[in-house]
């Protein structure tokens, strides 16, 4: 078995050391750029956020940070056009980095190991991922929100409506695509393209990873600083974006749509 594991694990793709037409300020710029545009802004927008919730009366726990709510209540087919728009539009910076490999003579996304050669490998390891920091995760928020660190997360807030459930699926996709696709791959290939260290470039990435999710208090900005430094850790190894994206998805599935299900229902799920 650890034979045929070496055969089909992929190895990282060799470091392009400039950019397609200019040295490493160019490249430097374009990765300002994308995060600009992208999660860059999101880690300021959640610090702002976060200060908010800390100066407002009250503890962090008596408030609420909803991932999915609706944006026209009491028109289902406007609210519908909205989430819709909003996924696509999350996704341009995606295409954008897309384009930016493919004129630094990469194959496109294809070079940070998101593509479809390997669906039932990509499956396997995302699904065993998925399953370890599902677990601990949950514990990690139950325990931050109880200790007052933490905000209640509310997953979804969406209408009883037929296009609930698939808009929550899509919506848990659209995150784990640009999340890791940007700040896992692409960021670390550009920082290793800069000569930033491993452990340099690790903690860049993790940070920042935690960093957009501060909206939802001290224990939303730790917990996703472990599970940036744990995916990390696994795209050195696969040198594959796939089972991160696959796992990013499953555990935002769940969450989604085991709290759509269960919230009100069972005594430890906080709800606001």
């Amino acid at each position: 078995m650890a034979g045929r594991e070496a055969d089909v694990r992929a190895e990282p793709e060799p470091v392009v050391e400039a950019a397609p037409h200019g040295g490493r300020g160019v490249l430097r710029a374009e990765t300002l750029l994308v995060l600009a545009l992208s999660l860059g802004a999101s880690a300021v927008s959640a610090l702002i956020s976060f200060i908010g919730s800390l100066t407002k009366p009250g503890g962090l726990k008596d408030q609420a940070a909803t991932l999915n709510g609706s944006y026209a209540p009491g028109r289902p087919w406007l609210d519908l056009a909205w989430q819709l728009f909003g996924i696509a539009t999350a996704l341009v910076p995606v295409l954008l980095v897309a384009h930016l490999l493919t004129r630094e003579g990469a194959p496109g996304l294809r070079v940070l190991g998101l593509d479809r050669t390997r669906p039932a490998w990509d499956l396997g390891r995302g699904a065993v991922v998925a399953a370890g920091i599902g677990s601990a995760g949950l514990a990690f928020y139950l325990a931050a929100r109880a200790g007052g660190f933490n905000l209640t997360v509310v997953p979804e807030a969406l209408p009883d409506v037929w296009w609930k459930f698939p808009v929550l699926v899509l919506s848990a996709v659209q995150n784990s695509v640009v999340e890791e696709v940007i700040v896992l791959a692409y960021l670390l290939r550009r920082l290793d393209q800069l000569g930033w260290s491993p452990t340099g470039a690790l903690l860049a990435s993790s940070v920042l990873r935690g960093s957009y999710h501060l909206y939802q208090g001290i224990g939303g900005f730790l917990g996703n600083v472990v599970m940036g430094v744990v995916f990390v850790l696994a795209y050195r190894r696969w040198g594959r974006v796939g089972p991160l994206v696959v796992a990013h998805a499953l555990l935002d599935i769940v969450a989604f749509g085991g709290y759509a299900l269960l919230a009100g229902k069972v005594g430890w799920l906080p709800t606001p």
